[in-house]
């Protein structure tokens, strides 16, 4: 809870009060290598932050997994869009290693916004965060080669490479595991 605390922290200041408030609505889960977070078809009711971990959200397209974005420790995770309308999941989320998350559920993060003015701004400060990697994703993807995008992705997330197999970064990459092999080689 206090690596929760001190990123929350980090983004704006935090009350002893509502640390208390976090505390007692937040829930440590503990969850092994490839259980799913969320699976497209359910609605997504909670909001975690991944202490510990690793983890990948990736779409079902033609049989084939799609690999969107990436969570690593200090990152907050949910399927947004699900969680936001509480309509259901499009995109699946799954932990590619054993992970220790704090789960708040949509109503209790509604009932600390509405106590706590603070709570509100730190939402506003992680959605605003995600939307510039959602942007940034977006550009990635339309503006940059595969060496570019690959190069970026070692240079924001260098471990990367030896948490995440490969097949899941040349497919986040929208290139074949044949094409990263080259680029690779190439670097």
């Amino acid at each position: 809870m206090q690596q929760l605390i001190k990123r929350l922290q980090q983004l704006h200041y935090v009350s002893e009060e509502m640390q208390q408030h976090l505390e007692s609505q937040f829930t440590r889960v503990v969850l092994p290598k490839n259980e799913f977070l969320i699976e497209e078809g359910k609605i997504c009711r909670h909001l975690y932050f991944l202490e510990q971990g690793c983890l990948r959200g990736f779409y079902n397209l033609d049989g084939k997994e799609i690999t969107h974005w990436f969570g690593f420790e200090n990152d907050f995770v949910t399927s947004f869009h699900s969680f936001i309308t509480q309509d259901p999941a499009v995109e699946n989320i799954q932990l590619m290693e054993g992970s220790i998350l704090w789960s708040i559920s949509k109503d209790a993060l509604n009932k600390l916004v509405d106590q706590h003015r603070e709570a509100e701004r730190l939402l506003r400060i992680a959605y605003e965060k995600y939307y510039i990697r959602l942007e940034g994703r977006f550009v990635n993807s339309q503006f940059r080669t595969a060496a570019e995008r690959y190069e970026k992705l070692l240079t924001e997330t260098p471990e990367i490479i030896e948490r995440v197999p490969l097949g899941y970064i040349a497919s986040f990459l929208g290139i074949s595991q044949e094409t990263l092999s080259r680029v690779r080689s190439r670097l």
